[in-house]
């Protein structure tokens, strides 16, 4: 039976389909550490105080990045080149999702606006990682090599969210409403089209390394485009919404020293 547990189970089995699932994960977080970094460095004198929870995030995602890399070197495993077309981060980034790297790399202080629209731009990725992570937690909590690091990643991107939240919603009492709502459609509209398409491409790629037949490789596809119909549909909705969350002050303190489970 095709579930998903057993499809990543098949990846996690093969030394070069889990070298390909660590390398596109770790490169993402990665690129992820930087922006939020570089976010911290830049924000506005009026919301100077929102600095060191940003800081936190930027080092959640790097932390993750070198959790990723150690389950390969815990393997005996290199990371290897990470296929464009599977590069969620950077094809977000390219389709204007997150702030601009063009405009990150200047030592220039951001809008208040700009915060506004990056928090935005993470409640919606953050909403994806952590269901992504939820998934693999349910299935893999307990596995002897990948358990612990899908348990840490998994309750700091359930922080991230909770974080997202809270933040938006305090710009909205201060009167950005409508800005973060457009936002947050715009980007959760392009985001769901972009899923899809890194999902196609990675699941591609995983065919190819795992001798995959037609059948299972349409099926695998029809699932993908499945799941974005019904984003397509109404499910983004999900993604847009704000609630005050259960977790108050998720980043409020320092990222939490972890070994690199090598």
């Amino acid at each position: 039976m095709l579930s998903a547990k057993s499809l990543f189970q098949e990846i996690l089995d093969d030394d070069a389909s889990f070298a390909l699932f660590c390398s596109i994960a770790a490169s993402g977080e990665s690129q992820g550490g930087w922006e939020n970094a570089r976010i911290a460095a830049l924000v506005p004198d009026s919301e100077r105080a929102l600095a060191p929870k940003i800081s936190r995030h930027g080092a959640d995602e790097d932390k993750h990045g070198r959790i990723f890399n150690a389950l390969l070197k815990k393997r005996g495993l290199d990371p290897v080149p990470v296929p464009p077309e599977t590069d969620y981060t950077m094809l977000l980034e390219k389709n204007g999702i997150g702030l601009a790297h063009e405009q990150l790399k200047r030592d220039e202080r951001l809008s208040v606006r700009d915060i506004v629209t990056y928090l935005s731009h993470s409640r919606v990725t953050e909403q994806r990682a952590s269901e992504q992570m939820d998934l693999l937690r349910r299935h893999f909590a307990d596995h002897p090599d990948i358990g612990r690091a899908v348990r840490q990643i998994s309750n700091d991107e359930d922080n991230h969210l909770a974080y997202c939240h809270e933040e938006l919603l305090r710009f909205a009492r201060a009167g950005h409403g409508r800005l973060i709502q457009r936002t947050l459609r715009e980007c959760a509209h392009a985001e769901i089209r972009i899923y899809r398409d890194v999902s196609l491409a990675v699941m591609a790629h995983m065919g190819r390394i795992l001798g995959w037949s037609r059948a299972k490789s349409a099926l695998l596809q029809a699932g993908i485009h499945a799941v974005y119909a019904y984003e397509r549909l109404g499910g983004w909705r999900r993604m847009v919404s704000l609630s005050p969350p259960e977790r108050r002050n998720a980043l409020g303190g320092p990222a939490s020293p972890e070994p690199e489970f090598a």
